[in-house]
């Protein structure tokens, strides 16, 4: 009797697990563009990173601080993902998965880096990890790992 409650236990929390699990949208340019100027009174964070860059991977818990710690204000984290589409399910969704990434995840699905980036930024090389600070028309633009402090104080600069 204990090992069949131990089951739906254990299937309980799978099933759990599954539902709550980090949804990642696939998007082209144009669906990116538009989240890149949203005009409203909320600040974005947007980070473009990839699962084989070593200089992401390490400052994406910074940025889920932060999406954690500014939860409560106007605040919002958008991860976007360079990996290719291809490996969406082999490679993103599970490090998505196993880093329980909260901030919302895009994967950017454009192969030609070439003609979209200055589209996204005139200024970016295209070398990640890069990141944009958004508030209605005013812009900021890091092609640098960010420690949390870094960050931090990037995002207060736009914060009331």
């Amino acid at each position: 009797m204990n090992r069949l409650r131990m089951m739906a236990v254990l299937a309980g929390v799978l099933l759990t697990t599954a539902a709550s699990a980090q949804q990642v949208r696939v998007i082209k340019l144009p669906e990116l563009q538009k989240l890149l100027n949203r005009q409203n009174d909320t600040i974005y964070v947007v980070n473009f990173w990839a699962t084989w860059c070593a200089p992401c991977v390490k400052e994406l818990p910074h940025f889920e601080q932060l999406n954690t710690t500014y939860a409560k204000q106007k605040v919002k984290v958008l991860l976007v993902s360079m990996d290719y589409a291809s490996q969406l399910d082999k490679k993103v969704i599970p490090f998505v998965q196993k880093w329980a990434l909260k901030s919302e995840v895009v994967l950017l699905n454009e192969t030609d880096p070439n003609s979209w980036i200055d589209k996204v930024d005139p200024k970016w090389t295209g070398a990640i990890p890069f990141t944009l600070i958004y508030h209605k028309q005013k812009r900021a633009t890091f092609e640098q790992e960010f420690t949390q402090a870094e960050l931090t104080a990037q995002l207060q600069k736009f914060l009331p």
